[in-house]
């Protein structure tokens, strides 16, 4: 946990460069605090009850007009303070010259308005406890804050002219769930840095002119940032929020994260971004601690500190810190029109004994081991956001077994719209990293995932958590020279592609890159230069070609009817066979794979229709930097039964390779 800091002596610029700040005093006013209110009874019935859904538009810093001076608007939440002021710049950080008004409500709301104070001002609360503890803490729905190392929050507002009503118009055809999902994973900090300084970030707007044509002629149908929400620290990747209505100041301004945004869907493609109701930090200016008693982390060590994160977790019975949550997450889909939002560890959400060892958990009302209080709101989350956003999703990273996380709430699930699919990425890694020669004695391994495949709306995740901590890269994680790496590879992704589930890649995965991910330098772009990375970045493409335009390889992401084995058995050889089928029976393809460096010549394979077959990919492609064994030419169907079908047609299996095959 960070110490106490000391008064802080900010130098920050105001925030918003084309809005000069209203005139500020140069002497402390004292009483300078007028009652004010954005709240109404109805508003403080809502918050009291948990279903205020906006509160980002009460709670914070607001520019407002009153008695026809521009001044700006605090309301913070801190039930237990005997006195809460505001700290600032105009007035030297002093602690008694403008206190707030505690709501007569009992909702344990402080507020009031201050004069001649607006845009780009820095800020905090010093709050005194009912213990006489002196904090000081930066506004929890602040939507800006200073860059870090600096931790006070910034007024400022969220306006922006959004030029995006054609993507909005249109996305529900976008992010639904018979819909092609191959999803871009990044860490912004890392994706690229500056080319005179290594350690100079790109801002939002940078990145809009590099990434979004890059995604774009990437073919990928969604960009999914970590999270982009302010975190002092930055190791924590994103992981260890304490603003979480700001925009991270490292990279620029809301608005300018907002054109970014912007720019993605005027290229076509959607924006997810992970979101961490699961736990935050202990940082001495944060939620924890807040008005001096656990205010939204559990009161209870056993349900409100996290081992593995060493970070605090939120009361998810207290209807307030509820409301935080829900509201933090329509924020994000309101504000800046995000289309998805991927929700963190939900695993350590579900369970009261996750991670913890006997004695370190207590059970539910029931006996059980399901954290009750969380379950209900996920549920929660997932069925105020449908209702206010029915054209977005939301996902799950969830690793357990837990029943119906993308099922409906009225159906008793979890109300998810997907849930990454671990247990398939687990599998298939430790699938891939066996040398070929040992592969038959997993064949099991492989094959495995299609028995559940269907029992929930499954992502299959090649994420940023299996390319560090002496993980490898997934290049490096393949058997055998240089040359059955790259081919390994390959075949890893073209096995990805094809089987059913949305998909993710995390960046520099799409062009083979060959160390771990570090979160402190750029990605390896460099390795663009050598012939086998482009054939991995143009395998890729071609993938997320394939994967758009056939219908068979999405129409039913989820449902077992769009799948069928035509040869999953054949271990010795180590070679499946499937088809992907769409609504339409002329849209099914076949899917190849060889998961051994052997060619096999005139291979005889069963298909599910009589006529004329083409190869319309095949990983050993030479652009791919394959061997260039490829099936030219048209493949004619024999009346020759094979693999329980009336008809076969015969072909070239390249070594460590796929082929898909459609009838024309």
């Amino acid at each position: 946990m960070a110490k106490k800091e000391n008064t802080p002596k900010s130098t920050t610029k105001p925030a918003a460069k084309d809005k000069k700040p209203v005139s500020k005093p140069t002497a402390v006013i004292l009483n300078a605090v007028e009652p004010y209110s954005l709240f109404t009874d109805f508003d403080i019935g809502l918050f009291r009850s948990g279903t205020h859904y906006k509160l980002y538009e009460k709670f914070g810093a607001h520019v407002v007009t009153y008695k026809g001076v521009v001044g700006t608007y605090f309301a913070v939440w801190a039930p237990n303070a005997t006195y809460v002021s505001v700290i600032a710049n105009f007035n030297g950080w002093s602690r008694g010259s403008h206190p707030l008004l505690v709501r007569w409500d009992g909702s344990g709301i402080w507020e009031g308005y201050i004069p001649n104070i607006g845009d780009g001002e820095t800020y905090k609360y010093y709050i005194k406890s009912s213990t006489g503890e002196d904090l000081e803490k930066s506004d929890p729905f602040a939507l800006r804050w200073e860059e870090p190392p600096r931790t006070a929050s910034i007024v400022t507002h969220t306006y922006f002219e959004w030029q995006d009503t054609e993507w909005m118009k249109v996305r529900r055809n976008h992010n639904a769930l018979n819909k092609p999902w191959s999803v871009y994973e990044v860490h912004f900090g890392s994706w690229a840095r500056g080319l005179e300084d290594p350690d100079e970030f790109l801002s939002y707007r940078e990145m809009a002119r590099k990434m979004v044509p890059y995604v774009k002629e990437m073919g990928f149908t969604h960009v999914e940032f970590m999270p982009l929400m302010e975190h002092p620290f930055y190791p924590s990747w994103g992981y260890q929020i304490v603003g979480f209505f700001a925009a991270s100041t490292r990279y620029g301004k809301p608005q300018d994260l907002m054109y970014l945004i912007e720019e993605f869907h005027k290229a076509g493609i959607g924006v997810i971004l992970d979101w961490v109701p699961s736990h935050f930090p202990g940082d001495a200016h944060g939620l924890y601690n807040f008005d001096g008693t656990h205010l939204y982390e559990h009161a209870d060590v056993r349900k409100g500190f996290h081992p593995d994160w060493k970070s605090y977790i939120f009361n998810y019975g207290r209807n307030e810190v509820r409301a935080f949550l829900i509201s933090n997450a329509l924020f994000w889909l309101d504000r800046y029109h995000i289309d998805g939002l991927r929700v963190d560890a939900v695993a350590s959400m579900l369970y009261l004994d996750y991670s913890r060892k006997h004695g370190e958990w207590e059970p539910n009302i029931y006996g059980g081991n399901h954290n009750l209080e969380a379950i209900s709101l996920l549920k929660e989350f997932n069925e105020t956001v449908y209702s206010y956003f029915p054209d977005v999703q939301t996902i799950a990273e969830e690793s357990t077994s837990f029943t119906g996380v993308s099922y409906p709430t009225f159906k008793g699930g979890l109300g998810f719209g997907m849930k990454w699919m671990m247990g398939w990425m687990n599998d298939t890694l430790k699938y891939f990293k066996e040398d070929p020669i040992n592969r038959k004695y997993h064949h099991g391994q492989i094959t495995f995932s299609t028995i559940y495949a269907f029992t929930e709306n499954f992502m299959l995740p090649l994420s940023h958590d299996e390319v560090v901590y002496g993980k490898k890269s997934l290049l490096r994680k393949m058997p055998g020279d240089d040359w059955q790496q790259f081919a390994n590879l390959r075949l890893l992704y073209s096995y990805m592609f094809t089987h059913p589930g949305t998909k993710l890649l995390f960046m520099g995965a799409e062009f083979g890159q060959s160390e771990e991910w570090d979160f402190r330098k750029s990605l390896d772009w460099h390795l663009l230069e050598y012939a086998p990375h482009q054939g991995i970045q143009e395998t890729v493409k071609a993938l997320n070609h394939l994967y758009v335009n056939e219908p068979g390889l999405h129409e039913k992401n989820f449902s077992w009817d769009g799948f069928e084995w035509i040869d999953g058995g054949n271990a010795d050889d180590s070679i499946l066979v499937y088809s992907r089928k769409g609504y339409d029976a002329k849209n099914e393809l076949v899917i190849i794979l060889n998961m051994t460096p052997v060619t096999r010549h005139n291979y005889r394979i069963g298909v599910p229709y009589a006529g004329t077959w083409e190869e319309i990919f095949n990983s050993d492609a030479k652009h791919f930097w394959g061997a260039g064994l490829i099936n030219t030419g048209k493949l004619k169907t024999e009346e020759v039964e094979w693999q329980w079908k009336k008809n076969s047609v015969v072909l070239t299996l390249p070594p460590l390779g796929a082929v898909v095959l459609k009838r024309v």
